[in-house]
């Protein structure tokens, strides 16, 4: 089941529908999920990953959405342009559109576009980032010809910079995806004398993307002229060593990733010693950030620098460092005499509700789904967690069963995403909640305890 989301930047929603409309609003969306909006500070943008897991979860179901025919509509309205005027040109499509010869196609075009129609009414004007609108006959298990039209609406959270209008069998929601990459890039780079590595950093992911090695022999100590010759070679060893690394550092952080800063860090002076004689490019050699003394060099050097720069805060404002620092201290507590910390579904839960979680943490995969089987008869209501993968033939097994309390059968099952069950139950007793990448060593860690921990207020016993 397809759900839909507001997302919004600095402006109220509320404050942009006419007021008389707002109720009939409601009804495009699930309770709870009207508007979701971007926390900010006055330095920056700061993304609530609860949000920015919806939405991108809802991206990628419509991405996935293949008409029977060109019939999903697409719509994206850039800031300041009129509404009226986008009315207007969806009016005229709708009657270009009685020309396909298709009568299912025809049909399902126009009644997407009057749906279309209508939702744009409810604005006075174009809201700050303007809008995106994906409308369709979206196919089911009924078979063709018994399509719903449905409607999903998006207030983006960075300035729309198209104007778009597509009548296709798919979507278009890569101008969507795009704003949620991140356009910081810091590049990683971890030197001594034998060898280097060069990573990335981006959001909530680091890469290291090569490692070099010097070939370098080490300092002999032998007398006479022996020894002025083997430092001889020595040093044009490390000469060449050091262009090589240049020449992959502008490879790697100028032509593929468009860095932003440069993080330097290795043991010895190896590192000072290369700044200091400029082989980087320039446009590199004067935006280091930080260099970092570190113990390790190559790979294992870059996750160092990691962990260094976390500590430092020095690039605080990137999600990776904000997760390694949160799952750190959950590790911490769960090997701590303290036991401030709990995993697993069924656990997490119980102390959610019993009010004394500081911060929910999970992650992009948790693979549950909150099901309530309620007798409609005597009102007994049972609830579950049930694995997504599993979700109908739990289902169908539940709804087989007679009430425990009356023995009737008339019971309905209502499920609901684990998130969004998750989200109600920290919202009324003010927890934290805190959706991690997967992909990461620290999204692995919890996946390992059941991909759900928390962060408690004080041991259950006081």
């Amino acid at each position: 089941m397809l759900i839909s989301y507001f997302y919004s930047n600095s402006m109220s929603f509320k404050n942009t529908v006419q007021p008389a409309m707002w109720l009939n609003l409601i009804l495009y969306w699930p309770e709870n999920d009207i508007l979701l909006e971007m926390s900010q500070d006055t330095h920056k943008k700061k993304w609530d990953s609860v949000k920015r897991y919806k939405l991108t979860k809802m991206l990628n179901q419509l991405s996935n959405i293949t008409g029977h025919g060109t019939e999903l509509v697409t719509v994206y309205i850039p800031p300041r342009r009129p509404v009226f005027e986008v009315i207007g040109q969806l009016r005229n499509e709708s009657g270009t559109a009685s020309n396909i010869k298709s009568d299912l196609t025809r049909t399902h075009v126009q009644d997407a576009l009057s749906k279309t129609v209508e939702h744009l009414k409810l604005f006075k004007e174009t809201p700050e980032n303007g809008l995106a609108i994906f409308c369709g006959a979206i196919p089911n298990n009924k078979g063709i010809g018994n399509e719903k039209i449905e409607l999903y609406s998006v207030l983006p959270p960075k300035p729309i910079q198209i104007n778009l209008y597509r009548c296709d069998d798919h979507f278009w929601t890569d101008h969507i995806k795009d704003m949620l990459r991140d356009e910081k890039v810091i590049g990683l780079l971890a030197i001594d004398s034998q060898e280097a590595g060069l990573g990335i950093l981006t959001g909530d992911r680091w890469e290291v993307i090569d490692t070099l090695t010097s070939g370098v022999a080490g300092k002999h100590r032998q007398g006479g002229q022996s020894a002025r010759r083997f430092e001889r070679l020595r040093e044009n060893e490390l000469n060449e060593y050091f262009h090589r690394i240049a020449e992959h550092a502008q490879k790697i952080f100028i032509d593929e990733n468009k860095i932003t800063g440069l993080i330097v860090g290795g043991p010895g002076p190896t590192k000072e010693n290369f700044l200091k004689e400029e082989y980087l490019d320039y446009r590199l050699q004067n935006n280091v950030l930080a260099t970092i003394d570190s113990s390790y060099s190559g790979s294992e050097g870059i996750r160092e620098l990691l962990e260094k720069v976390n500590e430092q805060g020095i690039i605080s404002e990137y999600r990776l460092l904000e997760e390694k620092k949160l799952i750190k201290k959950f590790m911490s507590q769960v090997y701590s005499d303290e036991g401030l910390a709990v995993y697993g579904i069924h656990d997490v839960v119980n102390m959610l509700k019993s009010g004394i979680v500081d911060t929910l943490i999970i992650t992009d995969e948790i693979p549950y789904m909150h099901i309530e089987i309620r007798c409609n008869k005597c009102g007994n209501s049972e609830e579950k967690y049930v694995d997504r993968a599993n979700l109908i033939n739990v289902k169908q097994e539940e709804i087989s069963k007679s009430c425990p309390k009356c023995g009737s059968q008339d019971r309905e099952i209502i499920d609901q995403d684990i998130v969004d069950q998750l989200e109600e139950l920290s919202a009324n007793i003010g927890t934290k909640l805190e959706v991690i990448s997967s992909k990461t060593e620290e999204g692995a860690q919890l996946g390992s305890l059941g991909n759900i921990g928390a962060l408690l207020r004080f041991k259950p016993s006081h």
